[in-house]
């Protein structure tokens, strides 16, 4: 079986504040920006490659949510979740920590390696997005991918 991530859905406060931080600090591009600014979609979203997304819903939707799902035990709906991280290569990695570090977003990191995906890395660090979610970005050489 092969699956990837389709989307992932954060929680926000302001899905326009938010549309903003993803486009402008992260780098980004928008998906249905136009649509929810019109009334037309109800939440942006971003892409983060030709086949995953990240949806930014307002937290004010997480009731609709629940009964969208038909969830029968309360869950996530409407909290932040544990992080989401995006793998880049260095350069990518580096114009966003010059782009977080432009905007005052803090990034935190150690210089301990980071099992992820596709091995560990030491390249990584953490940040958070104005609704406090929280965001790692990272970047693997070939000779650190090990499983």
């Amino acid at each position: 079986m092969s699956l990837h991530i389709d989307h992932v859905v954060l929680w926000v406060e302001d899905p326009l504040r938010a549309l903003e931080f993803y486009t402008q600090v992260i780098g980004l591009t928008s998906v249905r920006a136009e649509e929810f600014r019109a009334g037309k979609a109800p939440f942006p979203s971003v892409r983060l490659s030709e086949t995953s997304i990240l949806d930014l819903m307002s937290v004010s939707s997480a009731e609709f949510l629940r009964k969208y799902t038909g969830e029968e035990k309360p869950s996530a709906a409407g909290r932040p979740i544990n992080h989401v991280c995006f793998a880049m290569d260095r350069d990518e990695l580096d114009a966003l920590a010059a782009r977080l570090a432009a905007a005052g977003v803090a990034m935190h990191t150690k210089s301990s390696p980071s099992f992820g995906a596709r091995g560990s890395t030491v390249h990584w660090f953490y940040f958070q997005d104005p609704d406090g979610n929280t965001l790692e970005a990272r970047y693997y050489e070939e000779a650190q991918i090990s499983s």
